[in-house]
């Protein structure tokens, strides 16, 4: 449940033959940077305009006046950026997504139909496609100790040798309002996290995270 071909449709992103490449997707976090400047060299000038030095914006995006856009970033076909939205850099944003209101996004992998619609942060992450996070919804992308990001999947524990990572949301994932999702989060497709929630360790696909004691399988 946490290797990169069991969390996503790789056919739903411009970076799927990257991400192919690793076997987990924090392996993929430190080389986004350098892979949204390689996929800018392939992009259809016919089709993409540069919006801001290095960000290549689809013909179809919508980007309101008020919205900050830093490169490296990719946005995709009929895509929304909304009023206030921060991008950072190293963002690959895919088709038809939302980009809210005072949302702000850094070395980030969003894949297509994904919603992150009103003040999220997400940094140092993976949103796979179709995944939506309710209103402030966050990714903590730093332990408050600084240590090294370390992924739990019950007694199994995974070194990821990053200082920053963030959470990765498989296809289908639904994200309840306010929730924060702790740095190493990993929740599997088709998982639903309840509003309020602060959620570290990894969710198995089709299941519900009530809280921490209560994660139970969608029937």
């Amino acid at each position: 449940m946490l290797t990169i071909h069991e969390l996503f449709d790789l056919s739903r992103s411009l970076a799927g033959d990257f991400l192919a490449g690793f076997t987990y997707p924090w392996e993929a976090l430190p080389h986004i940077r350098e892979e949204i400047l390689r996929l800018i060299g392939t992009l259809p000038k016919e089709e993409y305009r540069e919006a801001a030095p290095q960000v290549w914006v689809h013909s179809t995006v919508t980007v309101a006046p008020t919205a900050s856009l830093t490169g490296p970033a990719i946005i995709g076909p009929n895509t929304e950026i909304r009023p206030g939205a921060f991008i950072r850099g190293s963002a690959l944003v895919g088709a038809d997504c939302v980009v809210g209101n005072s949302v702000e996004l850094k070395n980030v992998i969003i894949f297509d139909h994904v919603q992150v619609p009103h003040y999220n942060y997400v940094g140092d992450s993976i949103l796979g496609y179709g995944a939506h996070m309710g209103a402030g919804a966050v990714t903590s992308n730093i332990k408050s100790d600084r240590t090294l990001v370390v992924v739990r999947n019950g007694g199994e524990r995974f070194e990821t040798g990053l200082r920053k990572m963030g959470a990765v949301l498989g296809d289908h994932v639904e994200v309840g309002c306010n929730s924060v999702l702790n740095p190493g989060t990993v929740i599997g497709p088709d998982s639903r996290v309840y509003p309020l929630s602060s959620v570290r360790g990894v969710i198995p696909p089709r299941h519900i995270y009530k809280n921490s004691g209560e994660i139970v399988e969608i029937k």
